[in-house]
């Protein structure tokens, strides 16, 4: 199994960027296919943004499309979140996602989750 450690959250002000890093271990890295989603208060979990093992398939939602980039490195075991022109209800827990056999924006398909960073977005 991999597991999955994020970082990178903080406190920004809107409109800066950050970029989130989820770290993996165990499992080769590249058998997993990488989701990002997030959490605010009172809300279900929201899809963020996917990747394929090999980064040939990109997913975004729909409130950061233009905002949000997500890419990986495989031969670190990382996988990013850059986050740009944040917005004060972008605030919420990044947490990231691994899938061997499914890539895509179904978050009940991702069966290995990280713990969660947590994002949060000031005037």
């Amino acid at each position: 199994q991999v597991q999955l450690v994020e970082s990178g959250g903080g406190l920004v002000q809107a409109g800066g960027s950050l970029r989130l890093s989820c770290s993996g271990s165990g499992r080769k890295f590249s058998d997993y296919s990488i989701a990002w989603a997030r959490q605010a208060p009172g809300k279900e979990r929201e899809f963020v943004a996917a990747i394929s093992w090999k980064s040939s398939n990109i997913y975004y939602g729909d409130s950061v499309k233009g905002r949000a980039t997500i890419s990986r490195d495989n031969a670190q075991n990382t996988a990013y979140l850059q986050l740009n022109k944040l917005k004060l209800e972008d605030t919420a827990v990044y947490s990231c996602a691994a899938a061997q056999y499914y890539s895509g924006r179904s978050l009940g398909e991702y069966d290995h989750w990280g713990q969660g960073t947590q994002v949060t977005v000031s005037s």
